[in-house]
Protein backbone atom coordinates (compact mmCIF):
# COMPACT_ATOMS: atom_id res chain seq x y z
CA UNK A 1 0.00 0.00 0.00
CA UNK A 2 1.38 3.24 -0.89
CA UNK A 3 2.30 5.65 2.05
CA UNK A 4 2.06 8.75 2.97
CA UNK A 5 5.44 10.75 3.14
CA UNK A 6 7.00 11.48 6.55
CA UNK A 7 7.28 15.03 7.63
CA UNK A 8 11.04 13.69 9.92
CA UNK A 9 13.86 13.65 7.54
CA UNK A 10 13.54 12.34 4.07
CA UNK A 11 17.37 12.91 3.01
CA UNK A 12 19.80 10.48 4.40
CA UNK A 13 22.92 8.36 2.91
CA UNK A 14 22.13 4.95 2.69
CA UNK A 15 25.56 3.21 1.61
CA UNK A 16 23.77 -0.60 0.89
CA UNK A 17 21.48 1.09 -1.82
CA UNK A 18 24.05 3.30 -3.25
CA UNK A 19 26.75 0.24 -3.83
CA UNK A 20 23.93 -0.87 -5.49
CA UNK A 21 23.19 1.43 -7.65
CA UNK A 22 27.11 1.64 -8.38
CA UNK A 23 27.07 -2.06 -9.18
CA UNK A 24 23.71 -1.51 -11.61
CA UNK A 25 25.32 1.38 -13.20
CA UNK A 26 28.57 -0.93 -14.11
CA UNK A 27 26.21 -3.34 -15.21
CA UNK A 28 24.42 -0.85 -17.18
CA UNK A 29 27.61 0.05 -18.72
CA UNK A 30 28.58 -3.12 -19.57
CA UNK A 31 25.45 -3.83 -21.37
CA UNK A 32 25.76 -0.91 -23.64
CA UNK A 33 28.91 -1.20 -24.48
CA UNK A 34 29.30 -5.17 -25.44
CA UNK A 35 25.62 -6.39 -25.64
CA UNK A 36 24.18 -6.10 -29.55
CA UNK A 37 21.54 -8.57 -29.33
CA UNK A 38 17.90 -8.47 -29.21
CA UNK A 39 17.04 -9.54 -25.59
CA UNK A 40 20.19 -8.12 -22.94
CA UNK A 41 20.30 -4.78 -24.56
CA UNK A 42 16.86 -3.85 -24.84
CA UNK A 43 14.59 -5.65 -22.67
CA UNK A 44 17.40 -6.64 -19.92
CA UNK A 45 18.83 -3.20 -20.16
CA UNK A 46 15.32 -1.35 -19.51
CA UNK A 47 14.20 -4.06 -16.95
CA UNK A 48 17.97 -3.15 -14.47
CA UNK A 49 17.63 0.28 -15.20
CA UNK A 50 14.28 0.73 -13.11
CA UNK A 51 15.99 -1.23 -10.52
CA UNK A 52 18.98 1.22 -10.74
CA UNK A 53 16.85 4.64 -10.52
CA UNK A 54 15.14 3.04 -7.30
CA UNK A 55 18.88 2.49 -5.71
CA UNK A 56 19.57 5.47 -6.66
CA UNK A 57 16.52 7.46 -5.30
CA UNK A 58 16.56 5.24 -2.23
CA UNK A 59 20.45 6.03 -1.76
CA UNK A 60 19.65 9.77 -0.63
CA UNK A 61 15.72 9.40 0.52
CA UNK A 62 14.08 7.99 2.81
CA UNK A 63 11.10 6.69 1.07
CA UNK A 64 8.59 4.04 1.40
CA UNK A 65 9.45 0.98 -0.88
CA UNK A 66 5.79 1.68 -2.74
CA UNK A 67 6.23 5.49 -3.15
CA UNK A 68 9.79 5.61 -4.43
CA UNK A 69 8.77 2.23 -6.34
CA UNK A 70 6.03 3.49 -7.85
CA UNK A 71 7.35 7.12 -8.90
CA UNK A 72 10.41 5.20 -10.81
CA UNK A 73 8.14 3.42 -12.70
CA UNK A 74 6.15 6.14 -13.59
CA UNK A 75 9.19 8.67 -14.39
CA UNK A 76 10.32 5.79 -16.73
CA UNK A 77 6.84 5.48 -18.43
CA UNK A 78 7.19 9.09 -18.73
CA UNK A 79 10.57 9.20 -20.49
CA UNK A 80 8.95 6.53 -22.78
CA UNK A 81 6.37 8.83 -23.63
CA UNK A 82 8.68 11.15 -24.84
CA UNK A 83 10.33 9.01 -26.82
CA UNK A 84 6.61 8.68 -28.81
CA UNK A 85 6.44 12.24 -28.98
CA UNK A 86 9.84 11.98 -30.66
CA UNK A 87 11.26 14.69 -28.07
CA UNK A 88 14.61 14.61 -29.52
CA UNK A 89 14.25 15.21 -32.85
CA UNK A 90 11.60 17.88 -31.97
CA UNK A 91 14.59 19.54 -30.12
CA UNK A 92 17.25 18.50 -32.50
CA UNK A 93 19.18 16.68 -30.44
CA UNK A 94 19.45 13.50 -32.81
CA UNK A 95 23.18 14.26 -33.22
CA UNK A 96 23.49 14.09 -29.81
CA UNK A 97 24.63 10.85 -28.41
CA UNK A 98 23.56 11.70 -24.93
CA UNK A 99 20.19 12.73 -25.46
CA UNK A 100 19.76 9.77 -27.71
CA UNK A 101 20.77 7.30 -24.86
CA UNK A 102 19.34 9.55 -21.77
CA UNK A 103 16.27 9.98 -23.06
CA UNK A 104 16.00 7.84 -26.05
CA UNK A 105 14.41 7.84 -29.39
CA UNK A 106 12.41 4.51 -30.57
CA UNK A 107 8.59 4.02 -27.74
CA UNK A 108 8.16 0.45 -27.04
CA UNK A 109 5.98 -1.36 -25.47
CA UNK A 110 8.25 -4.18 -24.66
CA UNK A 111 9.89 -1.21 -22.59
CA UNK A 112 7.13 -0.34 -20.57
CA UNK A 113 6.65 -4.16 -19.92
CA UNK A 114 10.38 -4.33 -18.64
CA UNK A 115 9.73 -1.15 -16.29
CA UNK A 116 6.92 -3.15 -14.79
CA UNK A 117 8.90 -6.76 -14.40
CA UNK A 118 11.96 -4.56 -12.89
CA UNK A 119 9.25 -2.64 -10.45
CA UNK A 120 8.04 -5.83 -9.67
CA UNK A 121 11.20 -7.53 -8.85
CA UNK A 122 12.01 -4.21 -6.74
CA UNK A 123 8.89 -4.39 -4.76
CA UNK A 124 9.08 -8.42 -4.31
CA UNK A 125 13.28 -7.87 -3.08
CA UNK A 126 12.09 -5.28 -0.37
CA UNK A 127 9.46 -7.65 0.73
CA UNK A 128 11.95 -10.39 1.07
CA UNK A 129 12.40 -12.00 4.49
CA UNK A 130 15.80 -10.90 5.58
CA UNK A 131 16.82 -13.84 7.32
CA UNK A 132 17.22 -12.48 11.14
CA UNK A 133 15.11 -13.54 14.13
CA UNK A 134 12.53 -11.02 15.49
CA UNK A 135 13.69 -10.75 18.87
CA UNK A 136 11.98 -12.47 21.73
CA UNK A 137 9.74 -11.29 23.80
CA UNK A 138 10.61 -10.00 27.22
CA UNK A 139 10.23 -12.70 29.78
CA UNK A 140 10.43 -15.63 27.36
Amino acid sequence: MIQPFNSGTMIRFNKNYFLLTVLLFLTELLIALYAHDDFIRPFVGDLLVVILIYCAVKSFFSLPVWNAAIAVFLFACFVEMLQYIHLVQRLGLQKSTLARIIIGTSFSWMDIVAYAIGTGLVLLAEHLPTGTKPASPPGA
